[in-house]
């Protein structure tokens, strides 16, 4: 009955016509205000922002011309072991010596540089093309370290020339000294088989490896230089390891893929 009353009230009073009519409290003005804001910047932001990743790979620290495998070119039995281990050699240089039934036969390098593996040993039998060796192509003690990242094929395209890559050394404590500084100097496009991993680096066991998850690209990355640390590169911090860096030493990299513009998403 109060309500009834309440209403037959109402009715009975004239209209407040010359009252202005409230639309919206400031509050929701304010919250209004606050999402056109929102979404006008986030609506820049889709077509001139970017978004930034990386994809990280195996990696091996080697001179720029990669390993070759020596192998011997006679069946026979090693009768002398002429380079040493860490050894740098000019081209034609005698590794070993095989005796077959016609005499001895001296195998020699194929090109200059270091003897990263001695894989014969004296009194053994080998056959014509085993592997007796692998030499790293180095002329100079000075010559520069590359690293080579071994990225899945279906990034490759991603991949920019002067990307920025970071190189976590396997020999590097990298919670104390940091990671290596690099840059893409060139992306080989042709997917890698275990074989010619192998015939890059000198060591099967490596093509093996770096192709067990399947066929990926070889991406080149020059290490960037410094003449403050004592590796002769530069790190993430000041300083980096307190010595030098060996070629043949297993990293992982981190790769800066291209910069993808979060409308490409939306885009059928």
């Amino acid at each position: 009955m109060q309500f009834r009353q309440q209403a037959l009230a109402k009715l009975q009073s004239t209209e407040e016509l010359d009252l202005p009519v409230r639309l919206a409290r400031p509050q929701g003005w304010l919250a209004l205000g606050v999402t056109v804001v929102v979404m006008a910047a986030a609506s820049v932001w889709a077509v001139t922002g970017s978004v930034a990743s990386t994809v990280s790979a195996p990696a091996i620290l080697t001179h720029g011309q990669g390993s070759y495998l020596l192998q011997s070119p006679v069946a026979g039995q090693v009768t002398a072991v002429l380079a040493r281990q860490g050894e740098r050699l000019p081209a034609n240089a005698p590794v070993l010596k095989v005796r077959d039934g016609k005499g001895e036969t001296v195998v020699r390098t194929v090109a200059a540089g270091r003897v990263t593996t001695l894989a014969a040993t004296i009194g053994q039998i080998i056959q014509t093309g085993t592997d007796v060796a692998a030499v790293e192509k180095v002329a100079h003690a000075s010559d520069p370290l590359y690293a080579t990242v071994y990225v899945p094929a279906e990034n490759a395209a991603a991949i920019p020339v002067h990307a920025s890559v970071d190189l976590t050394v396997s020999s590097v404590p990298a919670q104390r000294y940091g990671v290596l500084r690099g840059e893409v100097k060139s992306v080989d496009r042709t997917a890698q088989s275990a074989q010619s991993v192998a015939a890059f680096l000198g060591d099967s066991q490596l093509g093996e490896q770096f192709t067990r998850k399947g066929r990926p690209v070889a991406v080149l990355v020059e290490l960037a230089t410094s003449s403050s640390t004592r590796s002769g590169y530069r790190w993430s911090t000041s300083d980096g390891p307190p010595f030098r860096l060996d070629s043949m030493t297993l990293a992982t990299g981190s790769v800066r893929l291209a910069d993808q513009h979060p409308v490409d998403w939306l885009l059928p």
